[in-house]
């Protein structure tokens, strides 16, 4: 077979002849995955009612998905490039409406979180395969905007899993809410097995079971002592003593992937400044979102007293903003003109502006719905903007035979950002909360439910919407400073890139001379067969 034909199932532009059908299919199962990041938000009151979970319960309902998922990525990643991406984003699927009808029927908080923690092992599976699968079906003349619409879909089923939640709710038990995954896990994989192409890495290299048990253990550490931080006290031994095994762990890591021949993660990828400036930017604009919708539906039910379906309504605009500038093709336009630092940084600055606005217009008990409204708004353009931006630059700055790993990468970021945003404006929250009242109880519902009259039920919702604001404020510092940093980083790198193909070129042009117009030798693609 030539050099030319060594890709079967695809065609000589745009990709594979049956793309934006297996775009679809993809993103339907890496919808059902995120839904689950954010539906269970507006569940909270009834489970803290119907099983009568406390915060550090919810939390961890909500983290140990994200938990499961961010220890698992890579491993993931490298096994999709390994062994195939087709079959690994089938096993996620099955796994994961596995994990759904578990989740749905649990009777119990622990089987709740135990549930969740099942899930996500799938969840981890199908947010490698589904990015990976995009990388190797379209060419270098669709992909920015096959990345546009998979990050759209990822940013719809972030930002909509409220909306559905309240639906859901509205009419059934909170059960439900995992069960009706289980219809559509069933649907995305027949149509995984019979559209999606299989691929994977052609140099067969050999696998690293020590990596993927060290990523594992540091990571899972790490967010443990993020996520217990609040709880216990950041200087409590409960919480340093896992950070600092994460940390530890995650250097042994770092140091065995530079020693080994095959790395499950070439450290090397973060050389490349653009690689860097991309990662700071995902877990930054994850933090913001994240953090920011975890708070949010609890003030819109517990201090404003909306049901769960009214609070998902007003929840969205932020998603809505989403859909219309990517589907539009607003977003990827804007992408490819500017360049993806600006876009970065021109991001990052609208979703700091939107959590400002949230802040100081929306908060309060008395504050306005325009001022939460224009916030969510700003904050759906700046993901809209950010987020094809950030995926397009880490993925292009990996190998296409390491696409699972690169997109694990993604995906870590993603769910480590989210777990980072609910854990750093939730622990601002509580610190500040627990600063302007005195309450024993370990919930504001509880707290509300104890309060000892209208006057000091007043004083408890004020305070925390005080809080919201408070957390609110900090999250939109951190996104904007840390915007400017990355957009920097992927800045300078950009102009190396065209220094070093300025370079190139004339070398180039040097050597087809002296060869008498013979032409360059392509680089080697990974292979996709067309079954």
């Amino acid at each position: 077979m030539t050099a030319s034909t060594a890709t079967s199932g695809r065609v000589a532009t745009g990709g594979h002849p049956q793309r934006w059908l297996i775009l679809g299919v993809i993103c339907l199962a890496q919808l059902t995955v995120l839904l689950d990041n954010t539906v269970l938000s507006v569940a909270i009151p009834s489970l803290t009612t119907e099983l009568h979970a406390s915060t550090s319960d919810i939390q961890w309902m909500i983290n140990a998905y994200s938990l499961v998922q961010s220890g698992l990525l890579l491993t993931a990643g490298n096994a999709a490039d390994r062994y195939g991406r087709k079959k690994l984003l089938a096993v996620g699927l099955a796994l994961f409406g596995i994990g759904s009808l578990t989740a749905g029927l649990a009777g119990s908080t622990g089987q709740l979180i135990a549930a969740r923690a099942g899930m996500g092992i799938g969840g981890a599976l199908l947010m490698t395969t589904t990015l990976a699968v995009v990388m190797q079906i379209f060419d270098d003349s669709q992909r920015v905007k096959a990345i546009a619409i998979w990050a759209t879909i990822g940013s719809l089923g972030f930002a909509a899993g409220p909306l559905i939640g309240g639906v859901i709710l509205d009419h059934y038990w909170w059960g439900m809410i995992f069960l009706i995954n289980i219809p559509v896990a069933v649907i995305g994989l027949a149509a995984v097995l019979k559209l999606v192409p299989e691929s994977k890495n052609p140099k067969g290299e050999r696998p690293d079971p020590l990596g993927a048990l060290l990523s594992t253990i540091g990571m899972t550490a790490l967010v443990y002592a993020i996520i217990t931080g609040p709880e216990h006290g950041w200087t409590s031994a409960r919480v340093l003593i896992p950070a600092a095994i994460g940390i530890a762990v995650l250097g042994a890591f770092a140091a065995w992937e530079l020693h080994i021949p095959y790395p499950m993660l070439d450290m090397h990828f973060f050389r490349n400044q653009k690689f860097v400036g991309a990662v700071a930017g995902a877990i930054l604009v994850m933090l913001g979102m994240g953090g920011s919708l975890f708070l949010l539906t609890q003030h819109l039910q517990f201090v404003l007293g909306y049901e769960p379906l009214e609070a998902g309504l007003r929840m969205t605009p932020l998603a809505l903003t989403i859909v219309v500038l990517n589907l539009s093709g607003v977003g990827p336009k804007l992408v490819m003109k500017i360049g993806t630092a600006p876009a970065v940084a021109g991001g990052l600055t609208l979703v700091a502006a939107g959590l400002t606005s949230i802040a100081l217009l929306g908060g309060g008990t008395d504050g306005a719905y325009s001022g939460m409204l224009l916030g969510l708004v700003l904050m759906g353009a700046g993901i809209a903007l950010t987020n094809p931006a950030m995926a397009n630059a880490i993925m292009s700055a990996i190998p296409p035979e390491k696409a699972g790993v690169g997109a694990g990468i993604n995906g870590t970021l993603a769910e480590f950002g989210n777990g980072l945003g609910v854990a750093i404006l939730g622990a601002v929250l509580n610190a500040r909360f627990a600063a302007l009242v005195t309450v024993t109880a370990t919930s504001l519902p509880a707290a509300l439910a104890a309060a000892s009259g209208t006057a000091e039920r007043q004083k408890i919702a004020d305070a925390f919407a005080t809080g919201l604001q408070t957390s609110q404020l900090v999250g939109a510092v951190a996104v904007f400073v840390g915007g400017l940093l990355a957009a920097a980083l992927l800045s300078r790198a950009e102009r190396a890139e065209r220094r070093a193909a300025a370079a190139n070129g004339g070398a180039n042009g040097a050597a087809s001379g002296a060869a008498n117009g013979s032409e360059p030798t392509g680089g080697s693609e990974d292979p996709v067969s067309a079954a």
